[in-house]
């Protein structure tokens, strides 16, 4: 009996000591998100500069949702605080037409869960829009579908207007340097350590993140040939047969053919048109802090339609210096946005399933 009460006395002496510097320690765990901003840095300035700027958007963005927090309903509380940093830091802000899309549908009536499904196509990820409006809104599946694969089949009309509007014809001329060469290990790791952070920070992004690391691993492996090339061609080609055929067989005239469908395809063109200019927003900022090292360009890419969003950079590029590729330089951000559209997908969903 006194050994249970004295080990319970040590739990709760320890979680008096511990939580507050560990499992309550908000300020720790702001401190650790700002690890992968160090990671992506240039270098210790550009790094430390990022950490710097992040922690400007993290305390008054926390410190406002503190004081007014409490006014706003529960289920508007996560948007309105992820708004409110994307607005800030513009490291996030491909993603940004996600969450202006949302405020829009839901001033236009509509759930919180189908706002949360329209929004999503401002990421310009078709299977990423359908997934969560499955699990989400699945009587707007149609429209938001139609919506989602139809902006990214147009970004190569929608993007050029943007993206000349914001830039200079200096910015666009700029010559990035050739990158360097990543190592075969390096390509391995990198979808792995992706997965498992990824996963561990937002656990209902396992499918999406898990299916897109898979094909990464599969191909860079290099003994998993026969895999790849069916997952690449065979696969890819039956799943999207039965997706599309599935999505056609909701899209009855009850459900289609009304006003909401006009309001989804408008609110998408907005969120995916917002979502652009945070990408080239971000990406002036980058050419600045750089100076003028990093074309602004490669920010249009932070959708995540890959690989045509950063064909698109690279077409615009060449067409103001026909010596730029700038084709490599926006698959970063490209695929950057892949893996940001489902961690707000994830995101919407544990707010909102």
């Amino acid at each position: 009996m006194n050994r249970t009460r004295t080990s319970s006395g040590f739990r709760r002496l320890g979680g008096i000591f511990l939580d507050p510097f560990f499992a309550k320690n908000i300020v720790l765990v702001q401190a650790v998100g700002l690890c992968p901003i160090i990671a992506i840095g240039i270098n210790l300035k550009y790094g430390v500069a990022l950490t710097l700027c992040t922690a400007a958007v993290l305390l008054p963005t926390s410190l406002c949702m503190s004081l007014w927090g409490s006014r706003l309903p529960a289920w508007l509380r996560p948007p309105v605080y992820t708004v409110g940093a994307s607005i800030l830091l513009l490291g996030a802000a491909a993603q940004l037409g996600v969450f202006v899309a949302f405020f829009g549908a839901i001033l236009l009536g509509f759930t919180g869960p189908q706002a949360a499904s329209i929004g999503i196509i401002g990421g310009a990820d078709g299977p990423t829009a359908i997934y969560l409006t499955t699990k989400l809104a699945p009587e707007l599946l149609g429209p938001i579908a139609i919506a989602a694969y139809s902006y990214m089949a147009l970004i190569p009309l929608i993007q050029p207007p943007i993206m000349k509007l914001m830039t200079t014809d200096k910015m666009r001329k700029v010559k990035m340097v050739q990158a360097r060469e990543v190592s075969k290990t390096e390509k391995i790791i990198f979808p792995i350590v992706v997965s498992t952070f990824v996963i561990l920070l937002l656990p209902s992004t396992a499918p999406l993140i898990g299916c897109l690391m898979l094909g990464n691993l599969f191909r860079e492996t290099g003994v998993t040939d026969r895999l790849s090339d069916t997952a690449q061609n065979a696969l890819m080609n039956i799943i999207t047969i039965f997706l599309a055929t599935s999505v056609g067989a909701t899209m009855g005239a009850e459900t289609f053919l009304n006003i909401r469908t006009i309001y989804i395809i408008f609110l998408g063109l907005v969120s995916f048109s917002i979502s652009t200019v945070g990408g080239l927003l971000g990406g002036i900022v980058m050419y600045k802090t750089s100076g003028g090292q990093i074309n602004p360009l490669i920010g249009s890419a932070g959708v995540s339609a890959v690989p045509m969003a950063a064909r698109v950079s690279q077409d615009v590029g060449r067409k103001y210096n026909k010596n730029n590729y700038l084709l490599m330089h926006a698959m970063g951000p490209n695929v950057a946005g892949v893996i940001g559209s489902a961690i707000a997908a994830g995101f919407l969903l544990s707010v909102f399933g």
